[in-house]
């Protein structure tokens, strides 16, 4: 069954507070292989002008890919998460996401299409302090394989 194009537009609530601590960030950069010091070494941060160490900018996924979840389980998607693949995934920032950062992340549909027998789902992560400074947003489609 083809996704509702009405769905577009919909928000969710934010998700709760996802403190950013040091060593995430670190294990994160190991994980990506990124050698930059300002990932690991907080003197190394403030020299290239930031506050704490601060993360690689995929970093966001750590916590979008979660509040993005809730537009999967929501029953009026009806998305049948079996037959799905990631189509794309895009990053804006507006600041570098940092150590002692306390980051919501709120969810929101931006599109839904049928292309070939396959419905895509765009959805957009905001995300902010807990504050609401804006940090990031998030940006990714899904491709449910053969059910438009």
């Amino acid at each position: 069954m083809a996704l509702d194009p009405a769905l577009v537009g919909r928000g969710y609530p934010p998700s709760a507070v996802y403190e950013v601590g040091r060593q995430k960030i670190a294990e994160f950069a190991d994980a990506i292989g990124a050698a930059d010091p300002v990932h690991r070494d907080t003197d190394a941060a403030r020299a290239a002008g930031h506050p704490d160490v601060i993360a690689p900018p995929t970093f966001a996924i750590a916590l979008t890919l979660s509040a993005a979840g809730v537009v999967v389980e929501d029953p009026d998607v009806a998305l049948d998460y079996s037959r799905v693949v990631h189509g794309e995934q895009r990053f804006t920032h507006h600041r570098p996401i940092r150590a002692g950062d306390r980051l919501v992340a709120t969810p929101t549909i931006e599109a839904v299409r049928s292309i070939g027998g396959n419905d895509l789902l765009t959805t957009r992560v905001d995300v902010a302090t807990e504050d609401g400074e804006t940090v990031c947003s998030a940006t990714s489609m899904l491709v449910a394989r053969g059910t438009a």
